[in-house]
């Protein structure tokens, strides 16, 4: 730097490059790094620009692999520098964003011994998972991989991630020793994508005639000789750039650089290189394709488009399984190249590598993890129940946990391909039902390793702990004291509800009515004295609920309405007929209670289960007031409280979950459940967060649900009684009301009004013209009453005439005669 450099060009050490970042901040000098780590950024340092993909991509790839094949725990060793520390925290995020965690990270000095590295690895080997991230120096990591093979650690089970530094290591040696490269067959490692391309090629070639030249035959260009080399055409075309942009070569003083006294770095000599930033700007903006693909820097001075290969090693080389791409953020087993000519697609059901041979000489994926041997004993909370002890409880004579969830899981651990070392720890006294979310609690709190019972998942519940698949269905019912309909003398009644009765009375009467108006000036079985019109009209309205109506409707208003009242009389006799033959021969059950909306728009008191989470659910997601909820802690105690009712001390309804309800109704015939279930939910065991041993439950109790033995654990134990089918379900009341029917009461309705409208139009009209006539017709100087109201309800109640045509012949000829009225106009005029 005392020559006044203008550029920098490395290195690739990350705890170098943090110290020469400094140096090129304060003298402006661009500093062309390879180094990885990603706490090295332009935003600290503005002169830095990396010419190689960053920690941040590498450990994205590396997570997307462990991601992949569905480990979720993985163990990392490093070594202890900036370069591993910052590369594993990298790791930590990239996994974090991917729901994978490491479970276990630690890290050596790059001078550790032989013995400090064995007793790392037994300590590595000792935890749980099996999935093992390798983020060292070449030298350090031979050395790890070579003591793991020799403590069995390259077997069955195992899988060995090792990040660039052993793809590069393999790449610059052409030669490497088969003890070496027998000591880490199955190992995946990453490196950076370079394309395939006839610039490489010339590069490769030049290279190893240069490296025979000089009997340097066995180094290799690795990924990184190919960004030197780009870094350098970098440098070269940006001055290209910055001379044809006027830029000039000249360097300033800074008298902040100084030596302290004694001091020998001779810091003023270096000078400050004045166009630095336009040299700087001229860097980033170069764009050509180099042999490792292509040279272009985004706004934070990083290169686009970073890429990975994923590499497997074996037998005496390397195979490519994928790729690994920022561009799509996915596995693949296309070039990235070819990528780029697509719009991305992010699918991860687009993600896919090749079969991999791993550790142990296997094609089968290990499980990432294994219930270690010298591992403690699970300490497992069980809730002791006071009722309901069928499904798990403590038994006081032998001090042993029994029921049917015990059952469940000793069979599903029986299913487990590895020992399991557990101790059943009874929660609560025995003597009333404990809180199970306190229960739940001490798993979040690591007080218990795991809690197996009766414990419903909830939402609240999964947002801290990992439940295993349900292995019973649940969901919350509503309990409510029956009664048998009566079937006696007056059953015939029972089909419709009193309203629904009322209305259709009416409705008889109405329709009756108005084919009255229609057809009494036109129809003689209309007419006659009022007693006889009134007989008439109610008979007539009755008779059409049997079709046995004898009067015609003359007039075509008269028909359309009777159509109309024909077809609801249809509907409603068929509907009455269905739901009395129900009633007479189905057995039925009778209850105030007919579901949710009921207990909510009451007042009386709510049941629920001591210590289950309804009186929360019920609070928290119903608005219900916790004075209306009363726990209860015993079968007895539910049938007591429905016995006694809301005005006599107990409860209107009791809400609970299925299989307590299903268990009680199997001896309780009087009470049934009201109304379906309102949530959907089951029962599992709850374990930590990421537990490997849920995920095998899981599977083990499909296996149970799948061959059948979880049917018959429900059998052994939930035995249900004779009167259980009957009352498992609540038969709603049959009866039939007015809003059943709403649409077709308010059709005819319509069709009444509408006709109405229409008869009452024509009939004034009639009557202005009979008016009309009568004042042409009137003796001058007779005197009439002008009492029109009376008049014109006269008018309305005589007899329309039927229409005639006549003629009168005159010699021979016929000439009609004058229209005549509708009315008889010789009947004398009515009194006023």
């Amino acid at each position: 730097m005392e020559t006044d450099a203008i550029a920098i060009i490395g290195p690739q050490c990350s705890t170098l490059a943090h110290i020469i970042s400094y140096v090129a901040n304060e003298l402006q000098v661009p500093l062309m790094s390879l180094a990885s780590d990603a706490t090295l950024s332009s935003i600290q340092f503005p002169f830095f620009v990396r010419t190689a993909p960053s920690d941040l991509y590498e450990m994205a790839a590396v997570a997307a692999v462990v991601d992949y094949y569905q480990w979720k725990m993985v163990t990392a060793i490093y070594i202890d520098d900036d370069y591993g520390r910052n590369g594993i925290a990298a790791l930590d995020d990239a996994l974090t964003a991917r729901r994978c965690k490491i479970s276990y990270k630690v890290g050596f000095p790059s001078n550790a011994k032989r013995s400090e590295l064995l007793n790392l690895l037994v300590t590595v080997s000792n935890m749980e998972s099996r999935v093992i991230i390798l983020r060292t120096g070449a030298e350090p990591g031979l050395k790890l991989l070579s003591l793991a093979n020799g403590l069995n650690m390259m077997g069955n089970g195992y899988v060995w991630i090792a990040t660039d530094w052993l793809s590069a290591y393999l790449d610059a040696n052409s030669s490497v020793p088969a003890e070496t490269i027998n000591g880490m067959q199955g190992v995946l490692t990453v490196s950076p994508h370079i394309p395939k391309s006839k610039m490489k090629s010339n590069l490769m070639s030049k290279w190893s005639s240069l490296s025979k030249k000089y009997n340097h035959s066995d180094l290799r260009l690795s990924a990184y000789g190919f960004y030197v080399y780009d870094s350098v055409w970098a440098v070269a075309r940006a001055l290209d750039a910055f001379f044809d942009d006027g830029g000039r070569i000249s360097f300033k003083n800074d008298s902040r650089l100084r030596d302290e006294t004694g001091g020998s770095l001779h810091l003023e000599a270096m000078s400050v290189f004045d166009m630095g930033k336009k040299l700087l700007d001229k860097i980033r903006q170069v764009n050509f394709t180099g042999v490792s693909g292509q040279v272009q820097f985004n706004a934070l001075g990083e290169l686009i488009h970073p890429a990975y290969d994923i590499i497997s090693i074996i037998g005496n080389g390397v195979r490519t399984i994928g790729f690994w791409s920022n561009y799509t953020r996915l596995l693949s087993t296309v070039l990235p190249e070819d990528l780029y000519l697509k719009p991305p697609n992010t699918s991860l059901a687009n993600q896919h590598l090749y079969d991999v041979i791993w550790p142990g000489e296997t094609a089968q994926k290990p499980r990432g993890w294994v219930f270690p041997s010298n591992a403690k004993e699970l300490i497992i909370g069980v809730p002791n129940r006071f009722s309901f002890k069928e499904f798990v409880t403590l038994d006081n004579a032998t001090g042993k946990m029994m029921g049917y969830c015990i059952d469940v899981f000793t069979q599903a651990l029986f299913l487990l391909p590895y020992p399991v070392t557990y101790r059943f720890e009874a929660f609560g006294s025995g003597t009333e039902n404990p809180n199970y979310d306190q229960l739940v609690q001490k798993v979040v709190d690591n007080e218990f390793d795991a809690a197996i019972g009766d414990i419903v998942i909830t939402m609240n519940r999964t947002q801290t702990l990992d439940f295993t698949q349900p292995f019973i269905e649940s969901g919350l019912v509503i309990l409510a004291p029956v009664k048998k309909h009566i079937t006696n003398s007056w059953a015939f009644l029972q089909p419709f509800t009193l309203r629904m009765w009322c209305v259709t009375g009416l409705f008889f009467l109405v329709v009756g009515v108005v084919i009255w108006v229609l057809e009494h000036r036109i129809n003689d079985d209309f007419r006659g004295s009022p007693r006889q019109q009134l007989i008439t009209t109610v008979w007539f309205s009755f008779s059409t609920l049997f079709f046995a109506h004898r009067e015609n409707t003359m007039s075509t208003l008269g028909r359309g309405v009777l159509i109309i009242w024909l077809f609801v009389v249809l509907i409603i006799q068929s509907s009455y007929t269905a739901s009395l033959t129900s009633i007479l021969t189905v057995q039925q059950l009778d209850t105030s209670i007919r579901g949710l909306d009921d207990l909510q728009n009451s007042n009386y008191p709510i049941g629920f289960q001591v210590g289950s989470f309804v009186e929360e659910y019920m609070v928290k997601e119903f608005n219900m007031p916790r004075s209306r909820l009363k726990a209860l802690g015993s079968p007895e105690e539910y049938a007591e409280n429905l016995k006694l009712g809301p005005k006599k001390g107990g409860v209107m309804a009791i809400v609970d979950e299925r299989p307590y309800v299903e268990l009680f109704l199997s001896t309780n015939c009087k009470i049934a459940v009201a109304g379906s279930d309102f949530t959907s939910t089951g029962w599992g065991f709850a374990f930590p967060r990421d537990s490997p041993l849920q995920v095998d439950l899981s599977t083990a109790i499909l296996a149970l649900s799948e061959n059948g033995e979880l049917q018959r654990i429900h059998d052994k134990w939930l035995k249900t009684g004779a009167c259980s089918a009957d009352n498992t379900e609540f038969v709603d009341s049959n009866q039939l009301r007015p809003e059943s029917f709403m649409g077709l009461f308010l059709i005819c309705g319509a069709a009444c009004v509408l006709a109405l409208l229409i008869y009452f139009g024509i009939v004034l009209r009639q009557y202005l013209r009979h008016e009309q006539a009568e004042s042409v017709s009137a003796e001058p100087g007779s005197s009439k009453s002008k009492c029109s109201l009376k008049r014109f309800f006269s008018f309305v109640d005589d007899r329309e005439p039927p229409k005639q045509k006549r003629a009168l012949r005159i010699s021979g000829s016929s000439m009609p005669t004058t229209p005549t009225s509708n009315v008889d106009i010789e009947r004398p005029e009515a009194e006023c």
